[in-house]
């Protein structure tokens, strides 16, 4: 009978009082949701937040540091809030579970701010999972295995360029010694870097003295802003008036504007020169497979409009993350005398003295390698990946986690783990070696720098292939001296970078 009575009041209402009645119903289910999500990930533990900035004061400089302490109390998988966005940590194992077994639900980026200010807004490396997305990097991915591992003709292109480059490098690291006794390595070791990049993508190197510098060396706003947790991503009604997160905001935004019209400069000039029957670059071969649009099913067509924007995101990446992987790598030399003496001992041994080491002596090089490897785990120089985004309802550890929730995945954790790696926080190359002195595979694929799954970072052999080439060849080469001996202390942003240090450089020969 009630029910009877609530229906024939509500036939005899005016519409506009029936709409009222309607969008309270919508209000209340959308409120509904609201609160099950809301509830949803405060299941989770983590730290209490502060009003307004939540937790951004407790993580410091160091949040990969931060977020390893949280992980001891709360476990692998926590909370905190940054500014008005819910964030989930995760660490140790729960990685491999959240971007492996549960890859397509971690895969998503979220929808901060500095974000579309990548690449023109068609960053693959920033960009949403989605069909396009797919698409995007399945090309990009296979443009840079064509001149990586795919080929052994460009393979062997690496190699010169590599070379060409250690050579200039040394010349120049020779010539401030003389000048100066010590000097700080770090511009040479980016430009350098970004030369044999530069070779890669464009077919042209640059001088250590040219306006190129201009664009390669000014990637701190870049990394400092798409670190963990960029304040203006989290607050961001602090773009509206005058402060210094503003300020280091529009700095980022000009610096990509800058960087992307360099890039779109030089995909223009290879359009104007390029020959069907010939494939100088990384640039010409992105051309070919687009300039005819490439599609994906379900609407998707990736034309010429993306040529830049991912010619950017390889040229971007590796001047940011390899070039510091190398400074990491020369500060380790100098700190540890008796491991840069090893090293040397094993390339003499194994190259000897009359020509220089290639990409083939890597299988007996197991010490080099070991090398390399421990200076991956033990710095970690990409503590924290790029933030991720659930792609929909999904749950890890038990905890349920709602679609749009922004992810940290702490790699530093893995690295770093005591259950995993014997005294962690010591620099010791042999954990990589077994007895009989040959490279432990096992141990290797423990570290983790180039995350995992969907978004694993599709430089990662052209990024080992220059790793190797440069720690040999500048051992082969030369001897590495300080006067001080540096610390580990680094500024942090989306790559540890190590802070300044000064050394001197002599031939071994």
């Amino acid at each position: 009978m009630k029910t009877r009575q609530i229906i024939r009041d509500f036939l005899q209402l005016s519409p506009e009082n029936i709409l009222l009645v309607k969008l309270a119903v919508v209000i209340a289910v959308h409120l509904m949701r609201f609160l099950v999500r809301r509830w949803s990930v405060r299941t989770l533990p983590g730290p209490f937040p502060w009003p307004i900035a939540g937790n951004a004061a407790q993580k410091g400089h160091a949040p990969h540091i931060y977020f390893t302490r949280m992980a001891r109390n709360y476990g692998d998988v926590f909370q905190i809030k940054l500014g008005n966005r819910q964030v989930v940590v995760l660490n140790g194992d729960a990685i491999r579970q959240a971007l492996v077994i549960k890859g397509v639900d971690f895969a998503g980026r979220p929808d901060f701010a500095s974000f579309r200010f990548v690449s023109g807004g068609r960053s693959m490396a920033f960009g949403s999972y989605s069909d396009w997305w797919k698409v995007h990097r399945r090309v990009a991915h296979a443009t840079v295995r064509q001149f990586t591992t795919g080929n052994p003709d460009t393979k062997n292109t690496i190699e010169n360029h590599v070379v060409s480059e250690v050579k200039e490098l040394i010349l120049q690291f020779l010539s401030e010694t003389r000048t100066h006794g010590f000097f700080q390595p770090h511009k040479y070791l980016l430009v350098s870097m970004a030369n044999i990049m530069s070779a890669l993508c464009f077919g042209k190197r640059y001088s250590y003295d040219d306006a190129f510098q201009e664009v390669v060396g000014r990637n701190d706003k870049f990394t400092q802003t798409v670190g963990a947790g960029s304040i203006v991503d989290v607050m961001p009604w602090l773009q509206y008036f005058p402060n210094p997160e503003k300020t280091l905001f529009d700095q980022f935004k000009e610096l990509n504007k800058e960087f992307y019209f360099f890039i779109l400069t030089k995909v223009v000039e290879h359009r104007k020169t390029m020959e069907p029957s010939q494939v100088r670059d990384m640039t010409d071969a992105l051309i070919m497979s687009l300039e005819r649009g490439l599609t994906g099913g379900s609407g998707v067509l990736l034309d010429e409009k993306y040529v830049p924007p991912t010619i950017g995101d390889i040229f971007g990446a590796s001047q940011d993350t390899t070039s510091f992987a190398h400074q990491w790598i020369i500060l380790l030399l100098v700190r540890y005398p008796d491991i840069q003496k090893g090293l040397q001992e094993e390339v003499d041994k194994v190259v000897g003295r009359n020509r220089l080491p290639s990409i083939q002596d890597q299988p007996h090089l197991p010490y080099v390698m070991a090398f390399i490897y421990e200076m991956m785990r033990f710095t970690s120089f990409i503590p924290v990946t790029i933030p991720h985004s659930t792609t929909t309802d999904t749950s890890i550890n038990g905890y349920p986690i709602p679609k749009g929730t922004v992810v940290f995945i702490n790699q530093w954790s893995l690295n770093h783990d005591p259950k995993k790696w014997d005294q962690p926080e010591i620099f010791n190359p042999l954990r990589f070696l077994d007895e009989p002195g040959e490279l432990n595979k096992s141990k290797t694929g423990n570290v983790n720098i180039f995350s995992m799954g969907k978004r694993r970072c599709i430089g990662e052999e052209l990024s080992k292939i220059q790793l190797f080439l440069f720690t040999t060849l500048l051992t082969h080469q030369c001897h590495f001296t300080v006067r001080k001996q540096p610390t580990m202390d680094y500024m942090y942003g989306l790559t540890l970078k190590p802070n300044p240090f000064q050394i001197a450089v002599t031939l071994r020969d």
